[in-house]
């Protein structure tokens, strides 16, 4: 890659940028092979490192909830095919870790030596470091677009609460049509969309709106059972 060519990196709301990889699991096409499904594509500094082997063997172990909400998992870093293989097997026949053991992780992880695909999303930042990728996630949504995005540094380990709380929650924002306030987590109250009149915000402020609960006529909430979030989702 040229020193001054520029790089754009991922918004919000774009299509996912494309490509094609080898993985642990053949050749992929991202997003297009998982176009209908929820793509976590996550990024990690290097194979045979503590932090990730920490996170593979959490997201290994996560692997069937991610599946359960029709989220297809995605790793890269910029080593080589028989690292990633050696790195894998590593982790399934010899750690055990925070009672995880025996973990085989079945979802492609991305060989990216060229950092083509690190560049064209902005895991590779000088800063941090100029020969590995930090700890990128990109929440992508079944039409392909990037909905969410996080950026950790090496040294820091994920959330893995906080990364499976995301996907459920844009999941219920699509289907309930709602925002959801701060710390929400399923069964909490959501927000409902604010008032677009005059008729209807005085309706709220006053309290007649029927199964609302409104802290003023702009900030209103109606309760979702976490039954109802789970029965959406397919759990």
């Amino acid at each position: 890659m040229e020193q001054n060519q520029t790089i754009t990196m991922p918004r919000l709301g774009e299509a996912a940028p494309a490509f094609t990889a080898v993985t642990t699991q053949g050749v992929i096409n991202f997003p297009s092979d998982y176009k209908g499904q929820w793509k976590i594509l996550f990024s990690h500094p290097a194979d045979f490192t503590p932090v990730c082997t920490s996170e593979f063997m959490t997201f290994g172990h996560l692997a069937a909830d991610f599946e359960a909400l029709n989220c297809q998992l995605v790793g890269l870093s910029v080593d080589g095919l028989q690292s990633h293989i050696a790195w894998l097997r590593t982790i399934e026949e010899k750690i055990d870790w925070h009672g995880y053991k025996n973990i085989e992780i079945k979802f492609p992880l991305v060989v990216d030596v060229s950092m083509e695909v690190a560049h064209k999303y902005g895991m590779i930042q000088p800063g941090e470091s100029s020969t590995a990728a930090v700890r990128a996630v990109f929440f992508v949504d079944p039409e392909d677009k990037i909905r969410t995005i996080m950026y950790y540094p090496l040294s820091l380990g994920r959330n893995f609460d906080e990364i499976k709380r995301v996907l459920i929650g844009l999941q219920t924002v699509d289907n309930f049509g709602v925002a959801l306030p701060a710390d929400w987590r399923p069964g909490d109250e959501a927000i409902v969309p604010p008032a677009t009149t005059c008729r209807v915000a005085s309706e709220r402020a006053s309290g007649k709106e029927a199964n609302l609960h409104c802290y003023d006529w702009f900030f209103c909430t109606k309760q979702i059972s976490k039954e109802e979030v789970e029965e959406k989702l397919g759990k």
